[in-house]
């Protein structure tokens, strides 16, 4: 069994029909997602579907060229083109994932109790930030939902630089009740934004242990996800701007934060 890259892009691919169904058998956590050939109805692939629904990983159903462009055809036996991947690829994670009561386990004895959820960010790059802003600073973890998040890719790792090798992380299929399990386990549950009575985030500090929640670089939180959330920071801007990233914003918060408990 062996993992490519794409030609434009390095995310890991692994091709074909009997490569895939094992690793779905054995390992289905190391699926982020199945793209499977439509009108492709074999034992095979009806196997990979029922393993995907009962495992909740994510599957597409795509056009055959869809699936030459990620692995282009190549020749074999001088009979002609054939696809590699026989119209199956799975893209694999990039990251080990733990459970939630385990990463809740962790925020007692973590040097900063707190957790990072991230609500659909979808750019690796700030994924990649944040793990490692909220690893050197002594965070607990971080909460990703399985639906709508960024790849765990070479990108996101080498924006990391190591922390999502080293830090605990979460994938969660509803992040809302995520958050509610969170609650029930004693963590304060921050969500960013602006309303009438959120956190200044310069004057007050955060009741901990505790989840911050970064909303979506263009929409913010979700209004569920924004509902579970028992207060909203906000970070003071004196000049007039439009926001800060979302990396940027965690990293602010993470650090002030730190500051108060860490000497």
């Amino acid at each position: 069994m062996t993992a490519h890259a794409t030609a434009g892009d390095d995310t890991a691919l692994l091709p074909g029909i009997k490569p895939v169904l094992e690793l779905l058998e054995k390992s289905p956590a190391r699926v982020d997602l199945l793209l499977l050939k439509k009108g492709l109805r074999t034992r095979e692939t009806s196997r990979m579907l029922d393993i995907c629904r009962t495992a909740g990983v994510r599957f597409s159903l795509v056009e055959g060229p869809a699936l030459d462009r990620l692995c282009p055809p190549r020749g074999a036996d001088g009979k002609g083109p054939r696809t590699a991947h026989q119209g199956v690829i799975a893209r694999l994670t990039a990251a080990e994932f733990t459970d939630l009561p385990d990463l809740l386990d962790a925020v007692a004895t973590a040097p900063l109790p707190v957790l990072v959820a991230l609500d659909q960010v979808q750019d690796p790059g700030n994924v990649g930030t944040l793990a490692r802003t909220l690893y050197a600073l002594g965070g607990a973890g971080l909460i990703l939902p399985r639906h709508n998040a960024a790849y765990l890719g070479p990108g996101a790792r080498r924006t990391a630089a190591g922390a999502l090798e080293r830090l605990p992380i979460a994938r969660v299929p509803n992040l809302a009740r995520a958050l509610d399990t969170c609650e029930e386990a004693g963590l304060t549950i921050y969500g960013t934004g602006m309303d009438p009575h959120s956190l200044n985030i310069y004057a007050e500090a955060l009741q901990l242990p505790a989840v911050i929640v970064l909303g979506n670089e263009d929409k913010g939180l979700r209004p569920g996800v924004a509902k579970r959330c028992s207060r909203l920071a906000h970070i003071p801007m004196p000049r007039e701007f439009d926001s800060l990233n979302v990396a940027q914003a965690g990293a602010i918060l993470l650090g002030l934060t730190a500051s108060r408990i860490i000497k």
